[in-house]
């Protein structure tokens, strides 16, 4: 079980500390008495089947969602208890990336990613260029400012989503499910881009997923929610060698057990 934060105390360690979390919809518990630790700087990948819990943690992460009871803890800052106009200054930390890119079809890539520059700062039209600029190489698509949407491939807009979660300048980053509906090679390439952008600006990455592959690929560490609890944390070394039977099956279920080497 995860220790009580201490309540105003930045922890070295953990960013966001989740303990016991209690929350349930039309009287169906959702989460269970869940904690968690997210690392700072590192990215942290929580897995699961579906309906088990995970987007719902991931909406209270953000303060989407109040929890009947429990707490949740932000650089040792109690969030649940918060107005929703402290939450929205809190949420300027966080950048997301959505699991269908969530790009409005009606504008460009530039108009895509300048909207929350827009929206949430006075920088000018020629700031906003050089950002969009600089943002759209870091993730390897230079020079498609004018392009959009409909004009790009499945990758191609989860990168752009990932840019305009950057343009803020994030300490947070949430990406909901990054690899659904993407072939192998675009799946490498998203994994590859999340952790470039983990080493590069050193912020803290919370993911959402049910792919083990990419999981194991670039997670620093790992929870699995089961039944809405953590069931199993760890690296993916020590996810590889559990006993835990819930994970075996799992691994098992996402073809995973009993491949060698690195995936």
């Amino acid at each position: 079980m995860t220790d009580a934060p201490e309540i105003g105390k930045k922890h070295p360690q953990y960013q966001i500390r989740v303990h016991q979390l209690v929350k349930s919809f039309n009287g169906q518990r959702v989460i269970n008495d869940l904690s968690l630790d997210i690392e700072r700087g590192r990215i942290n990948i929580i897995i699961g089947g579906s309906g088990q819990g995970k987007s719902v943690t991931m909406k209270h992460l953000m303060g989407l969602v109040k929890p009947d009871s429990g707490s949740i803890f932000v650089d040792g800052i109690d969030i649940v208890p918060m107005s929703e106009y402290k939450l929205n200054t809190l949420r300027k930390r966080f950048g997301m990336v959505f699991q269908y890119a969530a790009l409005f079809d009606s504008m460009s890539v530039f108009d895509n990613i300048a909207f929350p520059l827009r929206e949430h700062t006075k920088k000018t039209r020629g700031e906003i260029k050089d950002i969009i600029r600089d943002v759209l190489e870091s993730v390897s698509l230079p020079g498609i400012e004018q392009k959009f949407p409909s004009e790009l491939s499945g990758g191609m807009q989860k990168r752009v989503g990932l840019a305009r979660a950057l343009v803020m300048e994030p300490e947070i980053l949430f990406y909901d499910e990054p690899t659904t509906g993407l072939d192998p090679i675009a799946t490498h390439n998203v994994d590859e881009l999340i952790a470039k952008t983990n080493e590069r600006l050193g912020v803290t990455s919370v993911v959402i997923s049910h792919d083990m592959a990419s999981t194991f690929r670039i997670a620093h560490r790992i929870a699995m929610i089961y039944g809405g609890k953590i069931v199993e944390k760890g690296t993916p070394r020590e996810f590889r060698e559990s006993e835990n039977p819930t994970v075996k099956d799992f691994l098992r279920y996402s073809g995973i057990m009993g491949m060698g080497g690195d995936i």
